[in-house]
């Protein structure tokens, strides 16, 4: 199979996108397939898991490269032949993506992973919440497929009037974030480090953005025996700075690989804040690594966190809820252990694999959908008597 991946993120910009991209990727180049990659023109390798890298014009908004149509992306697509287009976050590099495999007569998969619409009323691109839904659906729509990673992702899009749409998570790399890691030297170096006299560490994985709200952990103020550790950085830095000012908290700035392995390993808690989550993927990290969370009762932890079993969902807003949850965790070791066991046997069978297996499949069924489609109107044309253009 070939597959065009237009993404609107990729490296060495490091989000949720980009990281599910390069995974996609890497499965499939191991099971042979053949790709290529378009993206913003912001620094990005050639070359990618042996697939060839394209880069289009784009422009920076707010540390986002964000991709700008060119005539290069439908070149590019006529010049490659793929079998299917994978649009990742479509949005304006993406919906150009999707246009030109219409065009081309390409069928597309969008994956649906950023809050559009959100992202434009928090960011002051002059873009209402419904003209942004709007916009949402226009891109959408021209697509065969949208995957949704959540409940409410999905909710929302079926709201907004997209069709087609079908349920696609994320996979977790199940050896790097794993309860065994606690013993590993750099998680034990890490651990003395945050926890120097047997403090309980609550963390944080993620960007500091507006949108994640990671000022909420002020909450926990004043919670004894309590060390936060916050892991990623953003342009909200210096606001969450102040909100947590005089609180035991360590920056530990962005992690990736086996330093965020072995940051997961030395929590004892994850506190998740954002409430605008399409899906969450520290989440299951969390999980993975043993971890209860506390998180929103909101977005993707919906899915993701069974409450009471392996982790705590609290009222979106509500920061003594937050609180509670935490405090809860913080006075009952037994509590935590059964939870960040139950955590983990939850995402056994998310690993990265069987994941893009699905996603594999979500490709097939969409060019053999397309393959029927063409026939179907060639027999009704040859029935008509009209002829089928040539090419």
């Amino acid at each position: 199979m070939r597959i065009a991946v237009v993404s609107e993120s990729f490296l060495p910009t490091v989000n949720g996108v980009t990281t599910s991209v390069c995974r996609v990727l890497d499965h499939l180049a191991e099971a042979g397939h053949e790709a290529i990659v378009i993206c913003p023109d912001a620094g990005a390798p050639a070359e990618y898991a042996g697939f060839r890298v394209h880069q289009v014009p784009s422009f920076a908004y707010r540390q986002f490269p964000v991709g700008l149509p060119s005539p290069q992306v439908q070149r590019i697509l006529s010049a490659f032949e793929p079998d299917v287009l994978h649009a990742a976050s479509p949005f304006l590099l993406g919906a150009q993506g999707i246009a030109a495999a219409n065009r081309l007569g390409i069928p597309s998969v969008a994956i649906y992973q950023t809050d559009v619409a959100g992202f434009a009323r928090r960011n002051g691109l002059g873009m209402t919440s419904a003209i942004a839904w709007k916009y949402v659906r226009w891109v959408h729509d021209g697509a065969d497929l949208t995957l949704v990673p959540s409940a409410a992702s999905e909710y929302d899009l079926r709201t907004a009037g997209v069709q087609r749409l079908a349920r696609w998570g994320r996979g977790v790399d199940l050896e790097r974030y794993h309860p065994n890691n606690r013993s590993t030297p750099a998680a034990r170096e890490l651990r003395e480090r945050l926890s120097p006299d047997g403090e309980l560490v609550v963390g944080y994985v993620g960007r500091v953005a507006p949108e994640k709200q990671v000022e909420r952990l002020a909450a926990l103020r004043g919670i004894r025996d309590v060390h936060i550790a916050i892991v990623g950085d953003g342009p909200a830095r210096p606001a969450v700075a102040a909100a947590l000012r005089g609180m035991p908290v360590t920056w530990l700035g962005r992690l990736g690989g086996a330093d965020l392995g072995a940051a997961y390993a030395a929590f004892d808690i994850f506190a998740h804040t954002g409430s605008e989550e399409t899906f969450g993927q520290t989440v299951q990290e969390a999980h993975a690594s043993g971890l209860p969370v506390v998180a929103p009762r909101a977005g993707g932890p919906i899915d993701l966190v069974e409450h009471g079993v392996d982790g705590l969902l609290f009222p979106s807003g509500d920061d003594s809820a937050l609180r509670a949850g935490v405090g809860m965790l913080v006075a009952d070791a037994g509590l935590r252990l059964r939870m960040g066991e139950a955590g983990r046997r939850a995402v056994l069978g998310r690993s990265w694999s069987v994941i893009c297996d699905e996603l594999v499949q979500h490709y097939a069924s969409v060019i053999l959908a397309r393959a029927e489609e063409i026939q179907r109107i060639g027999r009704e044309r040859a029935y008509s008597g009209v002829a089928l253009p040539k090419g």
